[in-house]
């Protein structure tokens, strides 16, 4: 299961075609998907896309924030964004940069224009709250294979789509997370929904997408995900649009240099 950086955000559980992997054990099937699931994901390049993140409180008070949003493919690793805060006035400027890693612990850093200064997100820091969301640092990152251990649990029709429903564990010692359950849909092998829980196995977070389009003929990008945290009653919604892919963007776009002069 596999989101894009973008997507941060995305995503958590990437789109896959068909699974015709026999797998013999519970955990070598859901491994098996992932892995398919990565490979479907492959090769996009590059991709910059406009993001609206609305924050809702308990007592349904909200607070929209405009992003842009870069990511770079990188071979034999995971991706790198670029996040960028066009909106509200007061973060305007602000750019937050991860570099995904499939084994080694993701690095993020933050820039903060009112402080002129890069800051760098300590990595046993990633279950706190990305800009004030209900996604974590953690979330943000791309979801490389390697970053958790699978088991697939059974087959499950979840509003009238045909699922696979699979639990995935982190590796990383400081995650959020015990385990996430992710219901894949069959046809397309994108996600539908994933359920987070918290270190001490208690039901945290569900994400929901909502709104598919297929770029290239191949890539799978949700127009909505919608996080909702059942344990403080907030939620947050990022809403997707104006993807573009293959825009050619390099390594140099994703530095300290491009945290700073990001505008």
């Amino acid at each position: 299961m596999n989101i894009p950086a973008t997507a941060v955000l995305l995503l958590i559980f990437s789109p896959l075609t068909v699974f015709n992997v026999i797998a013999e054990t519970a955990e070598e099937k859901g491994l098996a998907i992932a892995v398919e699931a990565d490979r479907r994901e492959n090769g996009f390049s590059d991709s910059t896309a406009d993001m609206t993140m609305e924050l809702r409180n308990q007592q349904g008070d909200t607070s929209v924030r405009e992003i842009r949003v870069k990511t770079l493919e990188v071979a034999n690793d995971g991706d790198k964004s670029l996040s960028i805060f066009d909106q509200p006035a007061d973060i305007k400027g602000t750019a937050f940069l991860t570099f995904s890693h499939a084994l080694e612990p993701d690095e993020q850093w933050l820039y903060l224009p009112s402080l002129k200064r890069v800051k760098r997100i300590n990595s046993k820091n990633k279950s706190g709250p990305f800009m004030g969301s209900e996604f974590a640092y953690e979330d943000i990152a791309s979801q490389e294979v390697a970053k958790y251990s699978y088991k697939y649990l059974r087959d499950e029709t979840l509003n009238g789509i045909d699922c696979f429903v699979i639990e995935r564990y982190p590796a990383y010692e400081h995650s959020g997370y015990t385990r996430q359950v992710g219901w894949i849909n069959k046809a397309e092998y994108r996600p539908e929904k994933i359920v987070f829980y918290d270190r001490k196995n208690s039901l945290l977070k569900t994400l929901t997408y909502s709104g598919y389009k297929k770029y290239l003929d191949q890539y799978w990008r949700a127009d909505q995900m919608l996080m909702e945290n059942h344990q403080n009653g907030k939620s947050t919604l990022m809403t997707w649009k104006n993807y573009q892919f293959r825009t050619g963007l390099d390594e140099g776009d994703f530095n300290h240099n491009s945290l700073k002069r990001a505008k």
